[in-house]
């Protein structure tokens, strides 16, 4: 297993960005709540000179500057117990311009009192952004935690607006 990884400048500030052999198994903010081990970043590297980390640093920026409206990457979600895993692959679901809630997703895993482990899962997402945990948000559409901070989390739904509702927004 070749793991690096690579800290990349984007407008929501400095992102490590985690790769192993062929895949991306990781994006992270400054200040993420739940980071991996160090060890398991591996050596950091110029990600210009890795394909795999210059690539989804490339659909980073595009993405965030809105010349892209979804990414063309192998990833791989590590990690995580089976429920965590479950979590993850119903965020991959919600489409884009688009949010749910804690509870909703916990419904569709067939209790909404799983909601604040849903949380938790969510939470624990390792491919932020790639992965849209941003996109999860709490009862009445209230903005609720996020590892990005909420600023980062408002600043990527507003991205992701479809342009017919930001045209009938008063403000």
């Amino acid at each position: 297993m070749n793991n690096r990884h690579a800290i990349v400048s984007t407008q929501l500030g400095d992102l490590t960005l985690v790769a192993s052999d062929d895949a991306v198994t990781g994006v992270y903010f400054p200040h993420h709540w739940v980071k991996p081990e160090r060890a398991t970043l591996g050596d950091e590297v110029d990600a210009t000179t890795d394909p795999v980390l210059n690539e989804a640093a490339t659909q980073l920026t595009q993405y965030l500057a809105g010349d892209r409206d979804d990414f063309d990457l192998k990833t791989e979600l590590r990690g995580g117990d089976a429920f965590q895993q479950k979590v993850w692959a119903l965020l991959d679901d919600i489409p884009r311009g688009t949010t749910t809630t804690y509870g909703e997703l916990a419904g569709r895993l067939g209790d909404k009192q799983l909601a604040q482990l849903v949380g938790k899962a969510v939470g624990s997402n390792p491919l932020s952004i790639i992965v849209p945990c941003h996109r999860v948000v709490g009862k009445d559409g209230k903005l609720t935690g996020y590892a990005g901070g909420l600023k980062r989390k408002q600043f990527l739904l507003d991205l992701e607006e479809p342009a017919l509702i930001k045209e009938t927004r008063l403000f």
